[in-house]
């Protein structure tokens, strides 16, 4: 076992060294890309800086333009709050003008209405009363007319055909 321990000192040594060098490697491709990667950052910001210069200088000078837009936007929609409450308002009288209007007119119609049932009733009762009273009368004459001229037919018949005609006859059923 003696015999080992020289090579595994030697194995480790190795190991020790490859780590080292590996650390080193690692090392100095880590300081070669931060390097390269300030140079990208200053390359960026030296492109960069006069954009974001002229959005600044932009930004400031329509600043003023922007927030009176916004002022004006918020007075126009006061405006159009006011001018929406007033119509709503004015609407809404008109609309109980309207009702009120409508119910005053249903009123004076039925008015109308029951005036005008009651001169017809009365028509009726002073007019039609007296006026079926003549028809009445009328066909009372009528009736008593057509009697005597039936009558009088008959008796002119009787006198024609003879008396036992008449008699058969009015015993013929």
């Amino acid at each position: 076992m003696e015999s080992w321990m020289p090579f595994f000192v030697a194995v480790t040594a190795l190991a020790v060294v490859l780590q080292a060098a590996m650390m080193a490697a690692i090392y100095f491709s880590i300081r070669n890309l931060s390097k390269q990667i300030q140079e990208a950052t200053s390359e960026i910001r030296s492109r960069v800086a006069p954009i974001l210069g002229r959005i600044q200088v932009m930004v400031e000078e329509v600043h003023p333009q922007i927030s009176s837009m916004v002022a004006d936007a918020a007075h126009i929609t006061q405006l159009a709050r006011t001018q929406v409450q007033n119509a709503d308002r004015v609407v809404a009288e008109a609309i109980e003008r309207l009702r009120l209007q409508v119910a005053h007119a249903d009123h004076i119609v039925t008015g109308a209405m029951e005036t005008v049932e009651e001169a017809g009733a009365t028509m009726r009762r002073t007019v039609l009363g007296p006026v079926q009273s003549l028809t009445a009368i009328v066909r009372g004459v009528q009736s008593g007319l057509e009697f005597f001229r039936n009558n009088r037919r008959r008796s002119r018949a009787e006198g024609a055909r003879g008396p036992m005609e008449t008699q058969d006859e009015s015993l013929f059923i």
